[in-house]
């Protein structure tokens, strides 16, 4: 494939994209242990800044959102700094690239927290295990894992905390020389943990209807756009996904509300994860991209299964805006070029995809000649 919709030159919303390749946030853990972007990083994304808009991994907030073990912050003047090395090289490169704002909610295990239990809107925990911080001693290639443990039910307080968190990584997103920030909303974090009717049974205004459930949300939503101007703000959703416990009664109910405050808002995108073939995310039974697109009318990122022939197709058809890839972008730096060449991608060694330094990070090979063997 060497021409489509997937490689024309593309606006999402205040931004222009040199094409409609985006790279989804990809959580690779190669922070400081305190949580501190580093030089490393900015070779990693300085790679792939060829593609038309680059989601940053998933940037914690707040401390007490933070429970994966070397991924990056965005709460103190040093992560800022550490970040603005980053977005220099990507803007180096020709690139664009959004923070993602991330609260981890009641899947932060105690560990990260000096032994205080994690918040969730309900005391309901997390399914399954994450991984936990590894001693000083521990130099093995796989990190701990431990179960998720019932988080204590957030009160006012936590809440009205949690939105000044968002407002707070927005502003210092902005001073990091971010083009904009993405509000991670999905994969069952803190506020995907508030939308979904399983994961949240509260009886107060934050609880019960789609409308209450999606209050929270809005509320970060304002408080976000309150410090960057709508056209630089997106959202990622995953309404259908039932991962680490999560579930709605009405995942079609949920996207039209999740719409209308991205409408209401006049967001610059909603970045809906909803997969095509199951694989790393489950294929819904029950697609809610209509019922989105029923009360949102602005851009649309999808993310899920998509190689370059059913990502031009999807935009083509007019079902997305832009489309999203992770996993490929792990071991491609020039996925780009790669897809418009028609040529083989190379595999991802997973082995190193969360721990590790260069190896499984900045040392795959390009095709051909390659912008990344110069930064």
């Amino acid at each position: 494939m060497t021409s489509g919709k997937l490689f024309e030159a593309s606006n999402l919303g205040s931004l222009s994209l040199s094409n409609r390749v985006v790279m989804a946030p990809l959580t690779r853990a190669r922070a400081s242990i305190h949580h501190v972007p580093t030089d490393m990083m900015a070779t990693y994304y300085a790679q792939r800044a060829d593609c038309g808009l680059i989601v940053s991994e998933a940037t914690a907030v707040d401390p007490l959102g933070m429970g994966w073990f070397k991924a990056p912050g965005i709460w103190t003047e040093e992560m800022v700094e550490g970040w603005k090395r980053v977005t220099d090289k990507v803007h180096d490169g020709g690139g664009r690239i959004v923070c993602q704002l991330w609260h981890m909610g009641r899947l932060v295990l105690p560990d990260y927290l000096n032994g205080e239990v994690p918040i969730g809107p309900s005391a309901i925990a997390g399914e399954g295990e994450t991984f936990a911080p590894r001693s000083a001693q521990d130099t093995g290639l796989l990190l701990p894992m431990k179960p998720y443990v019932v988080p204590r039910e957030m009160e006012q307080e936590d809440i009205d905390r949690a939105i000044e968190s968002y407002a707070a990584g927005a502003r210092n997103a902005l001073q990091a020389g971010f083009d904009g920030v993405e509000i991670h909303a999905a994969n069952g974090y803190l506020i995907d943990q508030f939308l979904q009717s399983k994961t949240n049974v509260r009886q107060d205004r934050y609880g019960g209807s789609v409308e209450n459930r999606a209050r929270f949300l809005s509320e970060v939503v304002d408080a976000v756009i309150s410090n960057v101007e709508p056209g630089r703000v997106g959202m990622r959703v995953s309404p259908t996904s039932e991962r680490k416990g999560m579930g709605d009664e009405n995942p079609a109910a949920l996207a039209e509300e999740i719409g209308r405050i991205a409408q209401t808002a006049e967001l610059a995108y909603v970045h809906l994860i909803e997969a095509i073939v199951s694989g790393f995310t489950e294929k819904p039974e029950h697609p809610v991209m209509a019922n989105l697109r029923r009360s949102y009318s602005g851009m649309v990122i999808q993310n899920g299964g998509f190689d370059a022939h059913s990502a031009n197709q999807f935009i083509a058809d007019g079902q997305a805006d832009a489309i999203s890839f992770g996993r490929p972008f792990i071991a491609n730096p020039d996925l780009v070029k790669r897809m418009k060449a028609g040529v083989a991608l190379s595999a991802p060694n997973f082995d190193y995809a969360y721990v590790g330094d260069e190896k499984g990070y900045i040392d795959y090979p390009c095709y051909g000649d390659c912008h990344s063997e110069t930064t």
